[in-house]
């Protein structure tokens, strides 16, 4: 099994701890969402996995092995840091037969990952060329050159039009169900939860959560209940009258705080109150992150005065 194991892990430059005894598990089959304000440290945490940056203390490993020690890496990791690392005046198809040839891995496997990112027709074009979109999609392009077992994203959606962020989507959805380790950075709240299973979540180099990603929801933010009727008074007096608040919106539906679907819809239907719609209002991944994060961020700009 192909994990990627970080244990009491710390990076100081100079006097600033980027990285504050880290410790976490990303397990293969599922997609992992790397999460945290600006400076939290997760490009840091990618870089000592993959060897960029010496580790002040503590370990980053994959499979076990440090990724320095592993023969051919791009075989087994995958990774997509900087979407401007590729050199400028090569085409992008010479850039990944530069990237096979040094790993033994095939051409061939050049035009598959190539077909498979959509770039088969500017193959041929120097990668100075290529809009930022483009650039992402080569370095996902060499992140998957070698197949490997594990893969390693920071921002894979920045800069992808919308038919891109789909696409995305479905691929690390494909690559966690094919048994890969995945794990992705990324600091768009409602693209993460269109794919995360689980979530690491840091602040100011510290773990703050560990966990799935709908119990990360639910322990942060409480249930409510959206619903409209034709008679708001006798709505708003039997929900009173069992201790529930709620507050009334201008398009005229109600927002019960706090409370499941089954529980209004029985008290409202024992007394009569007609409801023209009657639905859970689930709470989002962003919720939750701002509510444990709100102390972690670094950068917070402050309301200006009148």
């Amino acid at each position: 099994m192909t994990t990627i194991e970080v244990r009491e892990l710390t990076k100081e430059y100079g006097t600033r701890r980027a990285v504050d005894d880290l410790t976490f598990t990303v397990l293969p089959g599922r997609v992992t969402g790397f999460l945290g304000p600006n400076g939290a440290g997760k490009s840091t945490t990618m870089r000592l996995v993959l060897g960029l940056d010496r580790t002040t203390s503590g370990s980053a490993t994959v499979g076990g092995r440090r990724y320095d020690t592993l023969r051919e890496p791009l075989r087994h990791v995958g990774a997509l840091l900087d979407a401007q690392a590729a050199h400028g005046s090569r085409t992008g198809r010479d850039h990944l037969r530069t990237l096979a040839a040094s790993n033994r891995i095939p051409l061939g496997r050049v035009d598959e990952v190539l077909e498979e990112t959509g770039l088969a027709s500017v193959a041929r074009r120097r990668v100075k060329t290529y809009s930022l979109g483009m650039r992402q999609r080569l370095g996902i392009a060499a992140a998957l050159l070698g197949d490997p077992e594990v893969v390693m994203l920071d921002e894979p959606s920045n800069g992808l039009d919308p038919e891109g962020i789909i696409w995305i989507r479905e691929l690390l959805r494909r690559l966690a169900g094919e048994g890969r380790t995945v794990l992705v950075s990324s600091h768009l709240m409602n693209e993460t939860a269109s794919f995360a299973d689980h979530l690491v979540v840091l602040g100011k180099g510290r773990l703050l959560a560990d966990t799935p990603m709908r119990e990360f929801i639910h322990a942060r933010v409480q249930p409510s209940v959206r619903i409209r009727t034709t008679n708001p008074t006798a709505l708003k007096a039997v929900l009173a009258q069992h201790g529930h608040d709620a507050a009334e919106h201008e398009d005229g539906h109600w927002t019960v705080h706090h409370a499941r679907v089954d529980e209004i819809g029985r008290l409202v239907s024992a007394v009569g109150v007609p409801i023209l719609e009657l639905a859970a209002e689930e709470g989002t991944l962003e919720q939750a992150y701002l509510d444990l994060t709100s102390a972690e961020t670094e950068f917070t700009a402050q309301p200006q005065e009148a």
